[in-house]
């Protein structure tokens, strides 16, 4: 194997396996800043002498058994957290000698366990949702530094400063390192399924810079979602979740043209979808609904996608259903931008002037105040009712409000079309 060849797969390993690698660290440890030092620390170690004697059969369970031996080497020498250093060691080498003597058995049986509870403390509460979202993609996805600040579009050093942060104030707040139960939850719970989706709508609509779409992220996402799945079937939110974002997912080829500009759905080709994806959201979705989540806001948005999905072409969609489905997110839920896509579901089944008097409604929210949509939304209702002149403001205003270099193109030429087009009244 060529030094190239083996630094890739020697890569690809450690996407998979640091998760868990960290994961299993941070319980018996029960500090992840440290976990995350003695994961890098084994990683570094199979830098050093995989290329010597070559990739182990089980990656995963060696990177374990490194690491571990770290572990005690530090707690041995070093006086981090004295109180506990010594039974936390114990514990290690209690461990470690029941799979001594077979040091590539596979991992801690409770690997699973370990993973929820990495997921779970990456996305506390007691964290923001930025650092929330930088901690989950470095820890359970895998992702670097520079990774990660690409992908939102912000200095290195940002992210950096955010994921230290959190593992500080993670530490100061003494989170546990157990799966909550009950309300907590619940809660908990939210937060873990909120990050995940914030992850994909970066990637499937990005917030600013020159792409429209970062695929990279959107499959991170789905592999998070995925393992929560794997992790906690009897949760119909999850279902729902994954529901979601696999139909959304499976639009990505049909959104962009040639040159990367974005296509809105009703102009898609739908043979560029990726029915297998498809196929797997019904699946999900029925899931959830056998698990009695069927009205979760995850299941109803999956289910409004599905609609979309069902269509054969644009002029077949059942647009009354989408509209009754986003009433009904909206009393689960409600929201102004709940409200702004039942307006858009409303002016498809009824007619624009029906979805105009909703965006209308919606004028004085100060929630939408800088919302690129709300005027994009409005501008599309007033160019169907032939009122070009003021669709040609709103798009303009719409143009100044988003950071996507795409997106403002494609509301600058909307703009351009109706300040072209005769007929203004």
């Amino acid at each position: 194997m060529s030094a190239a060849d083996l630094n890739s797969t020697i890569d690809a390993i450690w996407r998979i396996e640091s998760p868990r690698l960290i994961a299993g660290l941070a319980r018996m440890l029960r500090d992840v800043g440290l976990a995350e030092e003695l994961a890098q620390d084994a990683l570094v170690t199979a830098l050093e002498r995989w290329p010597i004697s070559g990739v182990p059969d089980k990656p995963g369970a060696w990177l374990m058994s490194a690491a571990k031996n770290r572990a005690i080497d530090r707690l041995r020498h070093k006086k981090l957290h004295a109180r506990k250093a010594p039974e936390i060691a114990q514990e290690i080498e209690a461990r470690h000698a029941e799979s001594a003597p077979d040091p590539d058995a596979t991992l801690d049986d409770e690997v699973g366990d370990d993973l929820l509870r990495l997921i779970f403390i990456a996305c506390h509460p007691v964290l923001p949702t930025e650092s929330r979202l930088a901690l989950t993609l470095r820890l359970v996805g895998g992702l670097s530094v520079p990774e990660i600040a690409r992908a939102f579009l912000v200095p290195e050093a940002t992210i950096a400063q955010r994921i230290v942060r959190a593992k500080r104030t993670l530490a100061k707040a003494g989170a546990a390192f157990e799966l909550p139960r009950g309300a907590e939850l619940a809660e908990r719970l939210s937060s873990v399924l909120e990050v995940v989706y914030l992850i994909f709508n970066e990637g499937y609509a990005a917030t600013a810079g020159e792409d429209w779409l970062r695929p990279a992220l959107c499959d991170e996402a789905l592999r998070l979602g995925r393992i929560l799945a794997g992790l906690a079937p009897g949760e119909p939110e999850v279902q729902g979740l994954v529901a979601l974002m696999e139909i959304q997912a499976s639009r990505n080829a049909a959104r962009v043209g040639p040159s990367g500009e974005p296509v809105l759905l009703l102009d898609q080709d739908r043979r560029r979808w990726d029915y297998l994806l498809i196929r797997r959201d019904l699946a999900a979705l029925d899931r959830a609904a056998k698990l009695g989540g069927a009205q979760g806001p995850y299941a109803l948005q999956a289910a409004i996608a599905a609609c979309h999905a069902r269509a054969a072409g644009a002029d077949q969609t059942d647009w009354p259903r989408i509209a009754a489905l986003y009433a009904e997110l909206s009393r689960v839920t409600p929201s102004p931008i709940v409200e702004l896509n039942r307006a858009v579901a409303v002016g498809m089944a009824e007619g624009p002037a029906a979805g105009l008097e909703i965006v209308d409604a919606l004028a004085g929210e100060p929630s939408l105040k800088n919302y690129h949509l709300l005027p994009s939304v409005r501008g599309d209702f007033l160019m169907k009712l032939g009122r070009k002149t003021e669709a040609r403001t709103e798009f303009e205003r719409a143009s100044s409000l988003t950071r996507n270099a795409r997106e403002r193109k494609l509301l600058l030429d909307r703009a351009a079309a109706c300040a072209n087009s005769a007929g203004d009244r």
